[in-house]
């Protein structure tokens, strides 16, 4: 491949995208909740990262976790965060939405995307299960989105990895197929080389020990079973470990 491919770092926190720029991402997808496949981060950490990145970032936009089709509430509060990350100074905006049937919602999409342009556009996995991929690809680049986040509809990107050739030779320069979930330094290399992808997407993270001393572990906060005092945060040298397989 004659070019280097371009590493989004999907994080959830301030530190984690210094981390990930330091360590030579070209951008970030910003999230929060990432262990329900991520929610809008809060305004605040959206603009403590535009003042101190000077990477691209991307921010998702979705108001709860759960399946993609949104009601009215859930849609007006997607706009309002739309138009907010417009005014902070974002790259772009990350969305999906689906209809009941499994079919693109291209109404609403198309609503979205008229409040979010001139921005960036990821159509993100919401993609992953819609009905028809190859369809759908064509409905999205009449929609005018730049860039889907995909596994090929399979568990990972590496099981996905005939979909998402699939996908990107039907694209072709219409779109870009951003793979993701599942991709590590160790398959990186391999999967590139296999797909020619021009993007890729990965979380780098490393589980990191809280420095609380005391704790009640009788009490959870989120979801029973995940750990209280751990956090999986953005790795520096993680990312480096992806980029260093890229290059070689």
């Amino acid at each position: 491949m004659s070019h280097k491919p371009l590493f989004e770092v999907c994080l959830q926190t301030v530190s984690g995208a210094l981390a990930a720029q330091k360590a030579g991402a070209d951008r970030i997808e910003l999230c929060a909740a990432l262990t329900i496949g991520g929610v809008t981060p809060s305004m605040g950490t959206i603009e403590r990262c535009t003042e101190i990145l000077k990477i691209p970032i991307m921010v998702m936009i979705r108001p709860r976790g759960g399946d993609f089709l949104y009601d009215q509430h859930e849609l007006a509060s997607m706009k309002r965060d739309i138009a907010i990350c417009k005014e902070l100074g974002v790259a772009g905006v990350v969305f999906g939405l689906l209809k009941s049937d499994g079919s693109i919602d291209q109404e609403q999409t198309k609503t979205l995307v008229d409040i979010a342009k001139p921005l960036q556009i990821t159509f993100h996995r919401a993609f992953d299960v819609c009905k028809d991929p190859f369809l759908a690809i064509e409905q999205l680049i009449d929609l005018g989105i730049d860039r889907v986040l995909t596994s090929g509809q399979a568990p990972t990107a590496p099981e996905g990895k005939e979909t998402i050739k699939k996908l990107m030779t039907q694209a072709g320069d219409r779109i870009t197929i951003l793979p993701g979930c599942g991709l590590q330094a160790e398959n990186i290399a391999q999967f590139i080389s296999y797909t020619n992808a021009r993007e890729y997407h990965a979380t780098a993270f490393k589980k990191e020990i809280s420095p609380m001393q005391y704790r009640n572990d009788a009490v959870y906060m989120g979801i029973p079973g995940l750990a209280e005092y751990e956090r999986q945060i953005c790795s520096q040298p993680e990312v480096e470990a992806f980029i260093r397989a890229v290059s070689h």
